[in-house]
């Protein structure tokens, strides 16, 4: 059975390193903590004297101070990994934790995870070609030597890398080495950590290029990792569920975020709020607890960017002067359908073209594999098609010879819609206003990643109530827009009404609107 030695590295909260030692080691595992030797001698003291008692707690021989960037957090690391292997000769892995870190997984199921997974789980993508790196240097980490800590001695940092810079003093990579990138949070078998130990003895010239390098606890093990295991036994996904912000901060959690967290694909969490002081009982009580089953939907990611996004409501970039200086022509005529539920849209705009001589496309601007015409490349992906969407646009009049489209649009795209209302051409809208159950939203979360098909009740019970509140936050915005020929066709409307509205919109007689209305049910899922 797997007895996991954890590797703690820490620098504050005493009290909390203890309870985490304690809770750790209750359950039949082990852990060697590297406690930075910058931090106070006293709260050191005080987590020595509170466990010295425990056989399965052990001290990292060395201490080094550390630094945020620096090679000082791979050798701290380093140095309790060698106490943990010398101390537990049973420990069959190695998982790497920080103070904030909580499990959100019982230890029982922790251990029959890496039972039946005979693999290393570290990231591990390739540096150069993968876009793991979202700001600041990238290449620059590995080719110039840092010898100054970035938030200590800024100004030494970058003078140091200028002059390098200037004077053309790169350096070279290791010649056998793939570099790679990833999370500094990783779980490994005892013979992998064992490899990278014996490599660091007999390669110097390798632990003089990383002891240079800029974040190396990022690259470090990743890289090695990769050189010495085969890849068919390294899972590239870290253990541990982590978020960033949209200003590459950590994500932290709370109290509430407890059945979020338990739902997640992952071992353990981080960042939890130091204040947050049941929701670390709860899982301390989880870890020990037996026979929990889990319920996996591992909707975090999608359901934080979802929620953490309805306020910020803008624009990202401003129109490209080709975009704001072309037009589709006064004499065109563009009939947008807007609809939340895209296969009312879709149904609607089959109907326009087996009816009628229109064309009618599907959502072009919102759906990946939408059908359409070779146009050069400029249709191939939605970014593309965004960017460019006025050049798509009268591409498309011209490859199809009319003056007159249809295009179905999700209500959520309020710069689209801006965008061609302010065009030369006619533009008309025609808003399908459906109605919302429960299952709609539940189905629609499902399908856009806000939950799983194992998602709970309590999870969803509060999800809903945003997304119903956000849809009608979208109507809101479009109606508030004020657009010029804008009319709503509700699915509530009797049927002679909704053909009145809908042959207003595409200027035909209200008989064969009607029709087209009544071909079938329109609304329905």
């Amino acid at each position: 059975m797997a007895k996991i030695a954890y590797i703690l590295l820490c620098h504050k909260d005493p009290e909390a390193v203890i309870r985490q030692a304690k809770r750790m080691t209750a359950a039949g595992d082990c852990m060697a903590i590297h406690f930075d030797a910058r931090a106070r001698p006293e709260d050191y003291a005080r987590i020595r004297t509170a466990l010295a008692g425990n056989p399965d707690v052990a001290f990292a021989a060395r201490r080094v101070r550390c630094g945020w960037g620096e090679w000082s957090l791979v050798q701290a690391t380093l140095n309790a990994v060698e106490t943990a292997l010398e101390a537990f000769p049973r420990a069959t892995h190695v998982y790497m934790l920080s103070g904030d870190c909580m499990p959100i997984k019982s230890a029982e199921y922790i251990h029959r995870f890496l039972d039946e997974t005979d693999a290393d789980l570290i990231e591990s993508f390739d540096f150069f070609t993968c876009d793991w790196i979202k700001t600041g240097m990238k290449d620059e980490r590995l080719t110039y030597r840092h010898l100054f800590n970035e938030r200590r001695n800024k100004r030494l940092f970058y003078a140091s890398l200028g002059l390098q810079k200037a004077l053309g003093m790169t350096r070279a990579i290791p010649a056998d080495l793939q570099i790679q990138i990833g999370s500094q949070w990783w779980c490994l078998r005892r013979r992998t950590i064992e490899a990278v130990l014996a490599f660091t003895r007999t390669r110097r010239d390798v632990m003089r290029f990383f002891r240079t390098t800029w974040i190396p606890d990022e690259t470090f093990f990743q890289t090695l990792v990769r050189h010495l295991v085969p890849e068919r036994e390294i899972r590239c996904r870290t253990p541990t569920f982590l978020m960033f912000t949209d200003y590459g901060m950590p994500v932290t959690f709370y109290n509430d975020h407890y059945d979020l967290l338990l739902g997640q694909d992952f071992l353990f969490a981080r960042k939890i709020s130091p204040e947050a002081q049941a929701l670390k009982a709860r899982l301390g009580d989880l870890y020990a607890a037996r026979g929990v089953q889990f319920e996996i939907s591992d909707e975090g990611r999608n359901l934080h960017a979802f929620l953490t996004g309805r306020g910020r409501i803008g624009r990202s970039y401003a129109r490209r002067f080709w975009e704001t200086q072309s037009t589709l022509g006064r004499e065109r005529t563009l009939m947008i359908l807007i609809c939340k539920k895209w296969h009312v849209a879709k149904r609607l705009a089959q109907r326009i073209r087996e009816a009628t001589d229109l064309t009618a496309m599907d959502y072009l601007f919102n759906e990946e594999d939408c059908a359409l015409p070779e146009l050069g490349g400029i249709q191939s992906t939605l970014d593309k098609r965004n960017r460019h969407r006025r050049a798509l646009m009268r591409m498309l009049y011209e490859v199809f010879g009319f003056q007159r489209m249809v295009i179905c649009v999700d209500p959520a795209s309020l710069d689209l819609l801006h965008d061609f209302a302010s065009d030369r051409c006619e533009t008309r809208m025609l808003d399908l206003e459906c109605r919302f159950t429960d299952a709609d939203l539940v189905g629609h979360a499902r399908r856009v990643g806000l939950a799983g098909e194992r998602t709970g009740g309590a999870a969803l019970d509060r999800l809903l109530p945003a997304m119903r509140n956000d849809i009608a936050l979208e109507t809101d915005r479009i109606r508030d827009a004020g657009f010029a020929g804008y009319q709503s066709l509700h699915e509530s409307d009797p049927a002679p009404v909704q053909a009145r509205k809908l042959g207003a919109f595409l200027g035909i007689a209200p008989a064969q609107a009607l029709r087209i209305v009544q071909a079938g049910p329109l609304f329905a899922d």
